[in-house]
């Protein structure tokens, strides 16, 4: 699989996944960090991927995009934004509520 098939089935995969550099738990940029913290005080489960271990993602996913810096959030395949975008969205309360639609439409339906 070529490495823009797998950034296409992550995002097919994942209704909310940040490319960030390093991890929720240890970013490796200040900018990451603002970003990771914001989704996780959303309290949903948010997939991500460290484009510092995976550089052939770190270097095609901004051609993908057409978005050079991270990180980049991505909410049912669509691209958010990055740091800033992120921040605002969370400082106005829309980060939320569009965290818990993607999270509600990944919860199978009751029977």
């Amino acid at each position: 699989m070529d490495i823009m098939e797998t950034i296409k089935k992550q995002l097919q995969d994942n209704p909310v996944i940040l490319y960030m550099k390093g991890s929720p738990n240890a970013p490796q940029c200040g900018f990451s960090m603002r970003a990771s913290q914001a989704l996780m005080e959303c309290g949903k489960r948010f997939a991500y991927v460290d484009v510092l271990s995976n550089p052939d993602i770190r270097q095609q996913l901004p051609v993908y995009a057409n978005w050079p810096t991270f990180p980049q959030l991505w909410v049912n395949g669509e691209l958010v934004g990055g740091c800033d975008i992120i921040s605002e969205m969370h400082e106005q309360g829309e980060l939320k509520s569009l965290i818990d639609s993607a999270a509600a439409e990944d919860t199978p339906a009751a029977e």
